[in-house]
């Protein structure tokens, strides 16, 4: 009786065809899983429709208090960088933390193995974000521009060339990659934020104030400090090579380099 039933669960199996092998999950499904993501919850909400609020508000401030001669499109962009420069970075922080803060990793990381598909996408995301929210920031000074040169009774003044534009957007994209490289760092939304804030303002006095003492750093700031080698993006129409080898330079000591540390981290813990 045993051998008749070895025998026929051998064929059994032999005559059962091979399961077909899933196809992989698509990266623009990942994409669009993790931009749906972004909107999902009411805090994620109201921090992206916080970037539209903000350019609102500063426009009008700007129309209300700048004087006659400054209603210019550079005092508007200028303007709207300043509350750009904190919640863009904000929200790439939230877009990698909140897989360890909101205890989702493992669902994520279950159902997409890769752990650097992603991180990828979060990335992708979190630039196409901050892209799409620079130009509405923008959009929204140019009809402040406008309309504040009419209620003064002037002729708008477009004083930002496309390559100060670019300036600015990669200005606050490197912001942004600052928050992402935080956040893979420390995997905690708190010490991510406290991290920029001290990076951005603590270490960026911090600097102001030696270099205005110290010759030595003065020299040296150019190739050390990556805040002062991003401000000079502000005006990119100015750049010259070195300033642009200085960014370089920094940027992979402050930026990349750290990135690095932090992924090799995520890839090799132990997510519950």
């Amino acid at each position: 009786m045993s051998t008749t039933t070895v025998e026929t669960d051998l064929v059994t199996a032999v005559a059962r065809p091979a399961r077909p092998t899933p196809a992989p999950i698509p990266m623009s499904r990942i994409v669009s899983v993790e931009l749906r993501k972004s909107f999902d919850t009411r805090s994620g909400f109201w921090l992206l429709a916080s970037v539209g609020i903000l350019a609102v508000l500063t426009t009008a401030a700007v129309i209300l208090f700048a004087p006659d001669d400054q209603i210019t499109y550079d005092t508007f962009g200028a303007a709207i960088g300043i509350p750009m420069a904190v919640i863009l970075p904000v929200i790439a922080i939230l877009s990698i933390t909140s897989e360890w803060s909101q205890r989702t990793g493992l669902t994520s990381f279950t159902l997409v193995p890769h752990r650097g598909r992603i991180i990828r996408a979060k990335l992708a995301v979190a630039l196409g974000v901050g892209v799409a929210s620079m130009l509405l920031a923008f959009g929204i000074g140019a009809l402040g521009n406008l309309l504040g040169a009419a209620i003064v009774g002037v002729d708008p003044v477009w004083d930002i060339t496309g390559g100060d534009f670019a300036g600015l957007i990669l200005f606050q994209i490197l912001n942004m990659l600052i928050g992402f490289m935080l956040g893979v760092l420390f995997r905690n939304s708190a010490g991510a934020i406290v991290g920029y804030f001290v990076y951005g303002f603590v270490l960026g006095t911090i600097t102001q104030v030696l270099a205005s003492t110290q010759d030595w750093f003065e020299r040296a700031q150019p190739w050390v400090d990556f805040n002062y080698t991003q401000g000079a993006l502000t005006d990119a129409t100015s750049m010259t090579g070195e300033n642009w080898l200085q960014l370089a330079v920094t940027g992979f000591f402050w930026l990349a380099l750290p990135l690095a540390i932090g992924l090799v981290a995520v890839f090799r813990s132990e997510v519950k």
